[in-house]
């Protein structure tokens, strides 16, 4: 199963982003999304950022996988 999962963007540099949730950071490229700033959250897959999404969607999907993480439904 691929996820894609919403992450924070802390800092950017060049065409890379350090994105963070829930206290891990992963290094993305933003190759594939225009505008986005620090501050934006955005969806991760494989090391890309593949869209950027408003601040309540992120909360309810992440929301959605952690219990589903709670309840054993997702991979670790």
């Amino acid at each position: 199963m691929c996820l894609g999962v919403p992450m924070l963007v802390k800092s950017i540099e060049h065409e890379m982003a350090v994105c963070e949730i829930d206290g891990v950071q992963r290094e993305a490229s933003l190759m594939m999304v225009e505008d986005v700033k620090v501050g934006d959250f955005v969806l991760i897959h494989a090391g890309f950022a593949i869209e950027k999404i408003d601040p309540e969607e992120a909360e309810l999907t992440l929301q959605a996988l952690r219990e589903a993480l709670d309840l054993g439904l997702a991979p670790e």
